[in-house]
């Protein structure tokens, strides 16, 4: 796990400028296959925590889960990791307002048959709608956070907004917040509630 992190470091140093050798030294090194770009940390969270409940060891298997920091650096990383750079597979996850540029990010660097999988809002709207909102209550008060969002849910931003959607806001509102419950949910998920494009990308890696 944390040889493949190294290869996450030093693939986005590359995307930064940096040189390609310590990524391209690393996975020949690692035997990376496949890499699984993802918009943010969170992400990382839930798709790790699904293939560690599965017994799945994606590191061991070749596949690099990568954040990008962004869906608009999907072009960037595509064509480093792709057939104009290390020549891997290439696949991901996405919320459904950024199927744009995964889709021609993708294309430009002429990954074989684009896939990647897309969420109807983002990955935290799935999550939320398949454990339901009590349930996700329940976790949050399990996590302590239950008077801070209480706090949240009376500002009067948040009046006209329904449970689910205060729900899906306060996971963003504090650093760090996000990437935990991405983890968190995912494991409290029954096997036949993972929603689908989750569920889908770990079917196909």
């Amino acid at each position: 796990m944390a040889d493949m992190r190294s290869f996450c470091d030093a693939v986005t140093a590359w995307a930064a400028g940096g040189p390609d050798a310590p990524a391209r030294e690393s996975a020949d090194r690692l035997r990376v296959r496949t890499v699984v770009l993802l918009e943010g940390p969170s992400d990382v969270a839930a798709v790790d925590a699904l293939a560690a409940g599965r017994g799945r060891d994606l590191a061991a298997e070749g596949v690099c889960v990568l954040s990008m920091g962004g869906a608009m650096s999907v072009a960037r990383f595509a064509r480093l990791l792709g057939p104009p750079g290390l020549g891997l597979r290439l696949t991901g996850l996405c919320d459904e307002a950024e199927r744009r540029y995964y889709a021609r990010g993708l294309e430009g660097a002429g990954a074989a048959e684009p896939e990647f999988f897309v969420c109807a809002a983002d990955l935290e709207d799935e999550l939320i709608r398949a454990l339901g909102v009590a349930r996700v209550r329940e976790l949050v008060a399990a996590e302590g956070d239950l008077r801070a969002l209480a706090t949240f849910q009376r500002q009067p931003a948040q009046q006209d907004r329904t449970p689910h959607q205060q729900l899906r806001r306060f996971l963003g509102t504090k650093k760090g917040r996000k990437i935990n419950y991405g983890r968190v949910l995912v494991e409290a998920l029954d096997p036949d509630r993972v929603p689908a494009p989750l569920d889908d990308l770990l079917t196909a890696v």
